[in-house]
């Protein structure tokens, strides 16, 4: 296990109701003027942004709205966000939604404390984040994690028309608290309680297969996240309103990307920033990307580092039989059964399902590489490496 430093600060409120309790937790962390970020009308519809403005007016707390946050924010809102929030005199970020709200509002936070343009945090010329306003949220999604986590993913489109999808982060980005209602995931369409397993499964696999050696307690603590996943996903799927597996995988997803289950050990990512130009090329889920990307970069990985560490996956996650005159017969069943699984969840298994086509992989590579040379730990990517694993899935 390598050295590490840890601080999650993060106050979680969870179970039924707790969405009428949010202006409390406002005021405990001092906000006096909220700026309320969100996405579609589906927290309108669902009577949620009136609940959560009562509970601040209940406690005194003026707000003002900004919503339209799409899957994968982008930039532009950002800067509106900002823009807003500095006129009005915001002092706290309240994000209602999934990842891509939590992440839109922690570009907001960050960028409202910055002179320069927040831009310079997530392009690399700035960073990590040390100043920003405080964010707390109201998960409305089981999928990023980001109520824990120190990240936030933007996306920046450019004048010529391309797209570049970024991060950001900094402990002062971790939400000041999180309430986590699992009642709020009940009427999410099956594709994006699919997306958001998918999504969780692919966090622990980026910090499951690395080159650290003797970090049991991490391997084991991300084998049980996956092992919740599964049979929880499993419930879910076949019954949308099983308040006690959207419980568990509430709080999966966060315990997945907070980084508890990571720290002291090197992680790779590089699937990760694979699939952000599988989103941008063709609209496809964060979750739906990573579900067809990881089966195929994993038997890279397998052949070029070997199966040691794919047997253990295999035995210990999804219980296959360890033959042990042929581990790379145990690896591969292990992959198969990912692969499975994520069939289960009806994910696409190949990029040519959304309408992939071989002359898109040199644009997903160049864009890929783009001002961000350094890609993966555990396997190194390069170009070339990139080209071969999007030909694989193609």
């Amino acid at each position: 296990m390598d050295n590490f430093t840890f601080y999650s600060p993060t106050y979680f409120a969870f179970g039924k109701g707790t969405e009428n309790e949010t202006g409390k937790y406002v005021k405990k962390y001092g906000g006096h003027k909220v700026l309320i970020h969100f996405g579609g009308g589906s927290v309108k519809r669902s009577g949620l942004l009136d609940r959560v403005k009562a509970s601040l007016d209940a406690e005194g707390i003026a707000h003002v709205e900004l919503g339209g946050v799409k899957a994968s924010p982008h930039a532009d809102l950002v800067y509106e966000g900002i823009e807003l929030a500095k006129k009005e005199g915001v002092d706290f970020v309240l994000a209602i939604g999934g990842g891509s709200v939590m992440d839109s509002a922690k570009g907001i936070a960050l960028g409202v404390k910055y002179d320069g343009d927040f831009w310079d945090f997530y392009c690399g010329k700035k960073g990590p984040v040390t100043e920003a306003l405080p964010v707390g949220c109201v998960v409305t999604i089981a999928a990023s994690g980001s109520e824990g986590s120190t990240d936030s993913v933007v996306t920046l489109v450019t004048e010529d028309g391309h797209q570049y999808k970024r991060c950001a982060d900094g402990d002062i980005l971790r939400p000041l608290f999180a309430i986590m209602n699992p009642e709020l995931m009940m009427t999410l369409p099956p594709y994006q309680t699919a997306s958001g397993l998918a999504d969780i499964f692919a966090h622990c696999l980026e910090r499951y297969f690395s080159h650290t050696k003797d970090c049991e307690l991490t391997d084991r603590m991300l084998e049980a996240v996956m092992l919740t996943i599964i049979k929880e996903g499993r419930r879910v799927m076949k019954n949308p309103n099983d308040y006690e597996a959207r419980a568990n995988i509430m709080w999966a997803a966060m315990v997945a990307q907070n980084n508890s289950t990571g720290v002291g050990r090197a992680q790779d990512w590089g699937t990760h920033h694979m699939d952000n130009e599988i989103g941008i090329l063709y609209g496809a889920s964060h979750g739906a990307g990573l579900a067809l990307l990881f089966p195929y970069w994993m038997e890279y990985a397998m052949k070029a580092n070997g199966p040691e560490l794919f047997v253990k996956f295999a035995t210990r996650v999804f219980g296959c039989q360890n033959d042990f005159e042929h581990p790379e017969v145990t690896a591969m069943e292990g992959i198969r059964c990912v692969r499975q699984f994520m069939n289960e969840l009806n994910m696409p298994a190949t990029i040519s399902e959304l309408g992939g086509k071989e002359e898109d992989i040199p644009v997903m590579v160049e864009n890929m590489f783009h001002g961000a040379p350094n890609h993966g730990n555990f396997v190194k990517l390069t170009p070339e490496i990139a080209a071969e694993i999007y030909h694989m899935a193609l």
